[in-house]
């Protein structure tokens, strides 16, 4: 198929059943538990003459009343069940009788199933379809929808994610073309555009982990915030204060919003750059000496360790550098890396970056976070940033290339902006 037609899945079966006095059902089910049918949206025991009730079995786990065991035919015997209180029954079958799965292994060609991966954001499904599959995408999504509860728009990936806001293009398999989600993470409630912003809901437990990481009453600048999946549990699970910046003007929309919604307190958004982020606002904020200890997620893990030389000589003339204080300050830092024990190629990116060897005892933590794709993994570093990063005197070049990655990125921003506003 590639229209789904409900009517082909219409059958009729013969199926073995017991009839069993009403008084003694409840008993008599411990029995045949292991036996029933168990069928979407269809009764295994159903109501007879009023004094008994048919109990429906399974073919393929009950063959007959002798297969049954001593002790099975001796506790039946004591219920008034015995051999001729079994026979077989005839039930008819539709499509709604029938799992996911097994409707999906029926319409599609062999060797092309292998499409029950999905993320759901609220009521949307998100798919990934391959190449083989997209002539069966509307099937597919319609099976999807049909199946799972509270699903009304089911969407298709079609192009890779956008490394500058995150988001990616995507078609509208099946149901609405509704994209604004409500979904619940780590106690709180986030509102957002799927279409405009970033969201991976696989992500959930390592936004949790990093969140268990942080001490309660710490500060958090979450330099690519998103919606806010570290930001806002951080203020209203942790009570930390929290700079929360995204370059995504969605994103950010969406970020204020969810703040909002979560009634959470402490919370200052940007719509910056990261690079711009980190040095007007994370700068100035070490200038004053923070006794609390300071997190700094960045997780855009296509790129966020190129963001790092942005604190190369962050303290520097902020008002002085004094080497007698050392900022608590601990980076979480996201990349994609070729190997899940990526320590070493990890490490090496993360210190390329900062121009600076680490010290053992500066690396908090490697982690393998997911599986991307074969030999793609996302890990995340959390390292202790060492105070001679920090009164570092950067390089003219590498001011140079600042001052044209903002340019590039402000154009990129200013267009990307343009062509949603005429859309």
């Amino acid at each position: 198929m590639t229209e789904l037609d409900k009517t082909k899945f219409a059958k009729e079966v013969t199926i073995p059943s017991v009839e069993v006095p009403n008084e003694y059902v409840g008993i008599a089910m411990k029995i045949f538990k292991k036996y029933l049918l168990k069928l979407t949206k269809l009764k295994a025991v159903e109501d007879l003459d009023g004094e008994k009730r048919r109990v429906l079995l399974d073919p393929l786990l009950f063959e007959s009343f002798e297969k049954l065991n001593e002790d099975e035919k001796s506790k039946l015997t004591e219920l008034n069940v015995r051999e001729e209180n079994f026979s077989s029954t005839k039930i008819t079958l539709n499509y709604d009788n029938f799992k996911m799965e097994d409707i999906l292994k029926a319409i599609l060609p062999e060797g092309k199933e292998g499409c029950t991966s999905f993320s759901r954001i609220g009521h949307i499904l998100h798919l990934n379809l391959k190449d083989h599959l997209l002539p069966y995408k509307s099937l597919i999504g319609q099976v999807l929808m049909d199946k799972l509860v509270g699903v009304s728009t089911v969407v298709n990936k079609s192009h890779v994610i956008d490394s500058t806001y995150r988001n990616f293009q995507m078609e509208v398999i099946a149901g609405e073309s509704d994209f604004i989600a409500e979904v619940k993470e780590n106690l709180c409630i986030f509102k957002f555009d799927f279409s405009q912003v970033y969201w991976n809901s696989r992500l959930c437990t390592e936004h949790e982990r990093i969140i268990k990481l942080l001490p309660e009453k710490a500060v958090l600048f979450d330099v690519f915030a998103g919606v806010g999946p570290f930001s806002v549990p951080a203020a209203k699970v942790r009570h930390c204060r929290v700079f929360a910046n995204d370059l995504n003007p969605f994103s950010f929309h969406w970020l204020k919003e969810n703040v909002r919604i979560n009634k959470v307190q402490d919370v200052e958004t940007f719509n910056l750059d990261g690079r711009q982020f980190i040095r007007e606002h994370l700068g100035p904020f070490l200038g004053c000496k923070p006794t609390e200890s300071i997190h700094v997620t960045m997780n855009l893990p296509a790129m966020a360790v190129e963001f790092l030389d942005a604190f190369v000589g962050l303290m520097v003339g902020k008002p002085e550098p004094d080497s007698s204080y050392t900022p608590d300050l601990t980076v979480h830092v996201y990349s994609f890396c070729q190997l899940s024990s990526a320590t070493k190629e990890m490490r090496d990116k993360v210190e390329s970056h900062l121009n600076q060897k680490l010290e053992d005892e500066q690396i908090v933590q490697v982690f393998d976070v997911r599986d991307v794709a074969p030999k793609k993994h996302m890990i995340r570093m959390s390292f202790k940033m060492p105070l001679t990063v920090l009164l570092a005197t950067p390089t003219k070049s590498l001011e140079q290339v600042d001052q044209q990655q903002l340019q590039d990125v402000s154009e990129s921003k200013r267009i990307k902006l343009d062509d949603s506003s005429s859309s």
